[in-house]
């Protein structure tokens, strides 16, 4: 709190004082009061006033102050009224209860809205897994009843797969902490088991794969990792050209090991690469009639993020993209050189 402003507020209480020692100086001067005890008894009265003023400044403004600093020392801001000490004034008073009221009602709206979102979070987990019997009573049917129809089906039901996938991490990745299970996991493994829940997608699109050198063993949540590269398998076949290639290598440099998945697609805009990680962005690829909901790397870069892990993404139209995961070396990678 400034001086100058704590001087403004009292500017009422200041002409009072002003006015009540001109109209005394008046009175004393009508009554034949001597100038010198007039004098005196106006500087004792300023002397008193501006001792007054100001070592109230001083109380107050201390006052204030700890309060400002229990504010900083909060992660929780709203919580200021249940730290902050009991005023001593009647003003502060109805304030501090205004203050402990608001945070109330606040905090019973915040667990009522964590509540709902909870319940909606379980809705939506428990839906997915009811609707994933059907679609694999639906694969296994194609399964067991192959011709082109099928086949085409079983590419649908694939993309189907992968879409409530999405919705089920994104439910989650909130709380992506409540669900690791970190273990010693081979990239390749990872990689052809991607390849395997792709398959059909692969088929249908012809686009072929290669892996070189991906016999690295990292320690990361294989699920987590698995939903990863499913995206980026999707977005590589999705914007791929008939007979495209998709590579995954991976090599080691700088304390990491580094996991690459290059595609020879359509390739995003220099324009559009500061924005990929965005929810909702979908660029202008995905205006070019390319089924895109702009979650996909979202969701990658939150749960690399959650996980610890480095994502990049390099690309020129025409020529392709490429993104590398970095799995960081050290205590918590076991690397085979």
């Amino acid at each position: 709190m400034k001086y100058k402003h704590y001087l403004i507020d009292r500017i009422p209480c200041i002409l009072t004082h002003i006015l009540s020692m001109l109209g005394c100086t008046i009175f004393l001067l009508a009554i034949k009061t001597q100038k010198g005890i007039i004098l005196i008894l106006l500087l004792a009265w300023f002397l008193i006033v501006s001792i007054y003023i100001n070592v109230r400044y001083y109380f107050r403004n201390r006052y204030f102050a700890d309060i400002l600093s229990q504010l900083d020392n909060l992660d929780k801001k709203y919580l200021i009224s249940e730290v902050m000490d009991y005023p001593a004034f009647t003003e502060d008073r109805i304030y501090y209860h205004i203050l402990k009221t608001a945070n109330k009602s606040m905090m019973e709206q915040v667990s009522e809205t964590k509540r709902e979102r909870k319940e909606y979070k379980e809705y939506i987990e428990q839906w997915i897994h009811d609707v994933k019997t059907p679609i694999s009573a639906m694969s296994l049917i194609c399964e067991n009843n192959k011709s082109d129809s099928t086949r085409k089906i079983m590419a649908e039901l694939e993309k189907v797969s992968h879409y409530t996938e999405q919705a089920l991490y994104y439910a989650r990745s909130e709380n992506v902490e409540k669900d690791y299970l970190i273990k010693e996991v081979l990239l390749s493994e990872m990689i052809h088991s991607a390849i395997a829940g792709n398959k059909q997608l692969f088929l249908q699109n012809h686009v072929s794969v290669q892996i070189e050198n991906c016999e690295y063993t990292v320690c990361t949540d294989e699920k987590w990792i698995g939903f990863i590269l499913n995206q980026l398998i999707s977005n590589a076949i999705k914007y791929s050209e008939k007979e495209s290639i998709i590579l995954f290598e991976a090599h080691s440099n700088h304390g990491n090991i580094i996991l690459s998945l290059n595609d020879n697609g359509v390739g995003i805009s220099e324009s559009d690469l500061p924005r990929i990680y965005e929810k909702g962005f979908t660029g202008k690829n995905g205006r070019t009639g390319k089924s895109s909901t702009g979650i996909g790397l979202f969701l990658c870069k939150r749960l690399c993020e959650k996980l610890g892990i480095d994502i990049a993404v390099k690309s020129k139209i025409g020529k392709g993209t490429s993104v590398e995961l970095y799995f960081p070396k050290g205590d918590f990678v076991k690397v085979q050189e």
